[in-house]
């Protein structure tokens, strides 16, 4: 039997991915890519916008109409949040959440016993403790994503997830550090850490995020690790200091913004000001050398005058982020923001977030000039012909021309120029 995957979403999505893989090849199925024929298609969803549940419904159907006699699966976090929507995709012949892809394989058998449409959504609880299947690989990617946190107890006013993914909940330390080990034993030399809200790891077991990174800190093997999307709050002084110690910390912070303007910040439901943010964003730089800052902003959120949208614009140029996603509100059903009545037009927040971008762009462009000249160690990838790519410790993207396959492998590299969002340069 053949099984192909289709995911949707955030690097947990795709962790969550690779769980699912694990406890197929246990199973006996060959894995195979979703361009290829397979027997069962699975579809891990996102619904953080309108726009990735539009995707996910039609992603659902392309993969039925091409693949009629196949099973069609859909999970994530798009029937966890939203089930009566999912339910009436026919074209799904099962149907689970994120909170029950433990059950996938049982749900399949279900279905191909009844013929039915089979569902397995199951409520988040505030109760639920960490649920997670042990993976040995991360297949084709040269740097593996550690899942360590799910859930999230923020509550923005704009945003679905916490329906989505239940209350936040941190993984046992033990269970991490077997599962570090065994991407190390693998040859993995870069692990990235993400979770639904990473930074509040351990908050709930009396503990902090920086206890599970102490263990990549100590594993032989593992030779760098980074962090995914972080909230600004929960990295306090202590948190700085801690990471400042880890020689194998890639000084990448994606912090999530979301708004320059404390009037929408708080409209949002956000726990920090633009003010606490920058403050944030300066210690951090004074802490690290060679840092990167990332982050993600919302354009047209309810009440987002021209004035609050200007006072975003002059807030990324102080930050100076080295990339940044930008992205229209996008109202979800049963989140506070959507019953705002103050909308904002849909050519308004479309040309907001077009003169946004062309200056995060230009900063970004700016950030990457001045790698120019400079000697940086680049863990490479897959290479496309003799061109070998790769990223710094703060996620610069580099290339190389070179007939050695490089992936996998970090070697340093003299940047000699920028052009095209990438730095390009020669190995020393």
């Amino acid at each position: 039997m053949k099984a192909a995957f289709y995911t949707l979403g955030c690097k947990v999505n795709q962790y969550e991915t690779q769980e699912m893989i694990s406890l197929f090849k246990n199973e006996g199925y060959e894995i195979i890519s979703h361009k290829e024929k397979a027997d069962i298609y699975v579809i891990n969803s996102c619904t953080v916008t309108a726009e990735s549940s539009r995707k996910t419904r039609q992603a659902v159907r392309r993969f039925k109409n091409e693949n009629n006699e196949a099973t069609i699966v859909l999970t994530g976090c798009f029937p966890q949040a939203f089930e009566k929507e999912a339910k009436e995709l026919t074209e799904a012949d099962v149907i689970l959440g994120n909170n029950s892809n433990h059950r996938i394989i049982e749900a399949i058998n279900e279905f191909n016993n009844s013929k039915k449409q089979t569902i397995k959504t199951v409520v988040h609880k505030r109760e639920d403790k960490y649920k997670g299947i042990e993976i040995n690989t991360f297949d084709g990617h040269t740097r593996a994503f550690i899942k360590i946190q799910d859930g999230c107890n923020r509550y923005c006013s704009y945003c679905i997830i916490p329906k989505a993914r239940g209350f936040s909940r941190s993984r046992p330390l033990e269970a991490i550090k077997k599962e570090i080990e065994r991407l190390a034993l693998a040859g993995y030399k870069e692990i990235i850490f993400v979770g639904i809200n990473l930074s509040a790891y351990g908050l709930d077991t009396n503990g902090n995020i920086c206890d599970a990174l102490q263990i990549a800190q100590e594993t032989d093997g593992i030779e760098r690790f980074r962090l995914g999307s972080l909230e600004p709050d929960h990295i306090t002084d202590a948190v700085i200091n801690r990471l400042s110690k880890m020689n194998k910390f890639c000084p990448q912070f994606h912090l999530s913004l979301q708004s320059g303007s404390n009037t929408v910040l708080k409209r949002m439901n956000r726990h920090y000001t633009a003010e606490e943010y920058l403050e944030l964003c300066n210690k951090l730089k004074a802490a690290f050398s060679d840092i990167s800052l990332t982050t993600d902003i919302i354009v047209g959120f309810p009440g987002e005058t021209e004035e609050y949208f200007n006072e975003t614009l002059e807030f990324a140029k102080k930050c100076g982020f080295m990339k940044v996603h930008v992205f229209p509100f996008s109202p979800r059903e049963g989140t506070v923001a959507y019953k705002f009545t103050d909308k904002i037009p849909n050519a308004v927040k479309t040309e907001r977030c077009s003169v946004l971008q062309k200056e995060c762009d230009r900063i970004r462009d700016s950030f990457l000039k001045e790698a120019i000249g400079r000697t940086v160690n680049v863990l490479f990838e897959t290479p496309k012909g003799d061109i070998q790519q790769g990223y710094t410790e703060n996620y610069t993207p580099v290339t190389v021309t070179s007939s050695e396959n490089l992936c996998g492998q970090i070697r340093k590299v003299r940047i000699l120029s920028c052009e095209n969002d990438t730095c390009h340069g020669i190995l020393e």
